[in-house]
């Protein structure tokens, strides 16, 4: 009720989980169970994927969002900052690959920088998001910066109360070389594809300057807050929501729709292909 950006959403699943409460649906023992049932009521009255009780099998701390950034801090080192994959393929293209997460930009600056430097070279550049399920939208924006020539509208976050609005503008100037916004763009989506992913990838479309290749993403506009209720259990709740500024709404339930829709596991040579035909013209 206090935090949910859908006050009369809010409103009703407060109502339902009350009355599932008094029907005994959630007596049960096990604290990954009462998450599922939770989780199952809270996203079945509009679909938000991004509303839910999450379980954590270690115990969490109970500062706000402490569980997630832990795990997120872990999953970090583990994977090169965000990078773990820049590679050249056959006739100047490269591959970003972005997994599994767009990390909070006061860790990520430096080996995205790197990772979109190294490929700023290429002729065409194709960006793997198909294992990415979200992150920080100011990393969605620094990642845009190296792929456009001017700084460029995004998004508008609306946060919750509908009283305070923030808009979302690709930076002016990115260290190291940027790729541009002239150069063949593709980028990768599978029905994995989550959250911020999602936003990157519909940046770049809406803005006309990438392709995207392969399935429909989840659908989750909604930037969320976590709060710890339990040892093992976060309660995940949207506290904000993006209207892009060339449709003027956003991917939430819909999914970002690809533009050259194909299996995600065919979506890397589909892409290669469309980059070799568009640079031999």
């Amino acid at each position: 009720m206090e935090h949910y950006v859908f006050p009369e959403i809010a409103e009703q699943l407060a109502g339902l989980l009350q009355r599932r409460l008094t029907e005994g649906a959630y007596d049960v023992d096990d604290a990954e169970e009462l998450a599922r049932l939770v989780t199952a009521d809270l996203q079945s009255v509009n679909g938000d994927r991004h509303l839910r009780l999450k379980h954590h099998a270690d115990p969490i701390s109970p500062k706000e969002g402490a569980a997630t950034r832990d795990a997120m801090r872990r999953e970090f080192d583990a994977s090169l900052g965000g990078a773990p994959r820049v590679q050249l393929l056959d006739g100047g293209v490269a591959v970003v690959e972005l997994a599994p997460m767009l990390f909070p930009l006061e860790w990520a600056a430096e080996p995205l920088s790197a990772a979109l430097t190294l490929a700023s070279r290429a002729q065409a550049l194709i960006v793997d998001l198909r294992a990415n399920r979200g992150g920080d939208p100011d990393t969605v924006a620094f990642v845009c910066s190296y792929l456009l020539d001017e700084r460029t509208h995004l998004n508008t976050m609306h946060w919750h109360g509908g009283e305070r609005s923030e808009q979302s503008w690709s930076l002016p100037h990115v260290p190291g070389a940027r790729f541009g916004g002239s150069k063949p763009l593709y980028v990768l989506s599978s029905d994995s594809t989550f959250s911020a992913a999602e936003e990157l990838a519909y940046d770049l479309q809406q803005l006309g300057r990438a392709m995207v290749v392969g399935e429909r993403t989840r659908g989750g506009a909604h930037p969320c807050k976590g709060w710890t209720v339990h040892p093992h259990l976060e309660a995940t709740v949207p506290v904000g929501r993006a209207v892009n500024p060339v449709s003027g709404t956003n991917w939430e339930g819909t999914g970002v729709q690809p533009d050259v829709p194909c299996a995600a596991a065919d979506s890397l040579a589909q892409a290669h292909a469309l980059a070799l035909a568009r640079l031999a013209c």
